[in-house]
């Protein structure tokens, strides 16, 4: 695997050495006792964990390295902590290893193997920024923020029981320890969370007393003499524990997205759904594309397509048959243009691993591609077509999702410690916790009728595969798309044409999928050359999306109570913002549901959970479903602290 920082590790005796800080990555000696020394025992680890009232844990970490650390942790967590407790382990890492590098160092500790190989399997597409793993059906997560600490850390959104500060020596590696990275390490602890590091360096001893810790020397490991620990006793707040039960409205791709990402936490989920099956709307294509559409800077729209894209795609291998159901065959965007020519040479330019994405020319698009392509373009290896219908299935078969279909929520009625779903005939369910998702249905409710949504008609067409067209073995696409055969059947498509409600099959939009189908690849194109576009079958959706093509999901605010407290010069502290304490919503998806609603849904459990969150704070934010009542005048300095994502409740 290829990434941008390969050649950044030396092998010198069998030892790994970073070239970049001239440092060993662990004790030449024992780098496992080590770890065990310094950063488990010193944190008081094996204690702490034997509470069997134990819910969640948070460690974070300056410097992934090779991994040692969090297998070690992993590895004592599945001795003496609770089986329903789950272990969120965060760290920060510039320079990743390359997986033949990683898999060479973790090689020095077969104790570890069983850990490590569940690791090396997952360990793949390391493009900056935040990039997730789970282990054990979700007992384990592993969050990596590639890049610089200074960045990463302020973007950080999470409560930390314990540090592992292990950024190589502060005389190799000075930026690791400076006040700015230790300032996040302060504001990033939880009531009574401790750290533990290796080094005794005066420096790095005051700069942890002057942001609040209490500090102390020890014995360190080995022939090191001292080391450091230390702790930041802060009062808790007392929070009034929910019951975790919760209600999602809507059941595509969002509804049963959110409703898995919650019951595989312990929560019982009712999942509602209006029609007589899951997947009725516009989740219910055969095929749709999975893949990211960058940018070539690095903004909202394109992070969360890429941090998006990996966790569907680890959904996918974990949940759906290969082959069946899903496909990483590979993807094609082609430059058929001079502004997408500019746009794809803009995001080469950003570097991004080859693994994830890489131009090709037009002669190995083709080869790629198995058909003629009339151009090159950004050819993803990863990238491939699922069948969401198998998604939405999969998700919701949890013995903690219950779902109840026919089922039309009229109104939503607050009391008690949580939401009632009303219908014609009474109370449907209940919950401490209800999700809107059910795209444009959601603005039916008047708690988020502040969210703009808009439905955008989309027709697919249905291409019977031919002895030509079997040829085609990834996706391509420009505009629109076409994939591989799925059960005999090429999908392809799919118009657009906002504010258009109607279900109805078109003629003139076959027409316009087999013209953009033509501009794909005139190869292609006559393989289907004896098809009348009256007699192709297809399907026809509304897509749901937002003024700023990016999706809501989060709390919602009680927007009618919000301007009748606001006047100009008004002062409503964060704390005192009315809230719908419980009510959320997970829309607005457009037609990159696949890649957004289960990242959307990791995004709602988390906050609901305390976890990390799964994005960086800056994106979590431009998620956030109130962002639209910003356009009311003055309300952007009254709630913009809010929706700068502080802890919400």
């Amino acid at each position: 695997m290829q990434t941008p920082y390969s050649g950044i590790l030396d092998w010198q005796d069998g030892q790994p050495v970073s070239t970049a800080f001239g440092d060993v990555y662990f004790s030449r000696s024992s780098g496992l006792e080590e770890t065990r020394h310094v950063f488990l025992n010193h944190n008081h680890l094996p204690q702490r964990w034997q509470d069997k009232g134990l819910r969640r844990f948070t460690i974070a970490e300056t410097g992934f390295g090779t991994g040692l650390n969090f297998l070690s942790a992993w590895q004592l967590w599945d001795r003496v902590a609770p089986p329903s407790a789950r272990l969120h382990f965060v760290s920060t890492e510039q320079y990743p290893l390359t997986l033949e590098d990683l898999r060479r160092a973790l090689e020095l500790w077969p104790e570890l193997v069983s850990y490590s190989q569940q690791l090396l399997a997952q360990y793949e597409l390391l493009a900056p920024g935040w990039r997730r793993f789970e282990f054990d059906h979700g007992r384990i997560t592993l969050t990596l923020l590639i890049g610089d600490a200074r960045s990463t850390l302020p973007e950080l959104h999470a409560v930390v029981d314990a540090w592992f500060l292990d950024g190589f020596a502060p005389a190799r590696n000075p930026e690791m320890w400076g006040s700015d990275i230790l300032e996040q390490v302060a504001r990033l602890t939880g009531p009574e969370g401790t750290f533990a590091t290796f080094t005794a360096a005066g420096v790095v001893r005051r700069g942890l007393e002057n942001v609040g810790f209490q500090v102390e020397k020890v014995a360190g490991f080995g022939s090191k003499r001292d080391m450091l620990r230390g702790a930041i006793h802060r009062p808790r707040e007392l929070h009034e524990l929910r019951p975790r039960t919760a209600v999602v409205v809507g059941g595509g791709i969002a509804g049963c997205a959110t409703a898995h990402s919650l019951a595989k936490r312990g929560w019982q989920v009712t999942l509602v759904e209006r029609h007589a099956h899951l997947a009725s709307e516009a989740s219910g294509n055969a095929q749709g594309v999975l893949y990211p559409r960058l940018s070539g800077h690095d903004i909202p729209l394109s992070r969360i397509a890429q941090t998006g894209f990996l966790h569907t795609r680890w959904l996918a291998r974990g949940v759906l048959n290969k082959g069946r159901d899903w496909d990483d065959c590979g993807l094609l965007q082609q430059a058929f243009n001079a502004r997408e020519t500019k746009r794809i040479e803009e995001v080469v330019a950003r570097g991004l691993p080859e693994d994830l994405v890489h131009a090709v020319d037009a002669t190995e698009a083709s080869l790629l591609a198995g058909i003629d392509m009339p151009n090159g373009g950004l050819w993803f290896p990863r990238g491939g077509w699922m069948h969401p219908p198998a998604l939405c299935r999969a998700l919701a078969t949890h013995p903690g999702v219950m779902i109840r279909t026919s089922s039309d929520v009229l109104h939503l009625q607050a009391g008690g410690q949580g939401w009632r779903l009303m219908t014609a005939s009474g109370c449907l369910a209940e919950g401490s916790v209800v999700i809107l998702a059910g795209a444009n249905e959601t603005s039916r409710f008047p708690q988020a009728a502040h969210i703009p949504l808009e439905p955008v008609r989309g027709q697919v067409s249905h291409l019977p595969e031919t002895a030509a067209s079997s040829k085609l073995k990834a996706v391509i696409c420009t505009e629109g798309y076409i994939s591989p055969a799925r059960e005999g059947m090429h999908c392809t498509g799919a118009s657009f044409h906002p504010e258009d409600r109607s279900l109805e099959i078109r003629y003139e939009d076959h027409r316009h999928n087999l013209s953009m189908l033509k501009a794909l690849s005139p190869a292609l194109f006559e393989a289907f050359d004896t098809l009348d576009p009256e007699s192709l079958a297809g399907r026809t959706a509304l897509r749901c999306a937002t003024p700023d093509y990016l999706p809501a999901a989060g709390p919602l605010l009680d927007a009618v109570e919000l301007l009748q407290r606001y006047s100009p010069g008004s002062r409503i502290g964060k704390d005192h913002l009315p809230w719908l304490d419980g009510l959320h919503v997970n829309v607005g998806h457009g037609s990159k549901g696949l890649m957004t609603a289960p990242l959307c849904a990791e995004l709602i459990a988390a906050r609901l959970e305390g976890e990390p969150l799964p994005m960086d704070a800056t994106l979590a934010a431009a998620l956030d479903p109130n962002r639209f009542l910003l356009r009311e005048r003055g309300l952007k300095r009254l709630i913009g602290a809010a929706i700068g994502y502080n802890p919400l409740p």
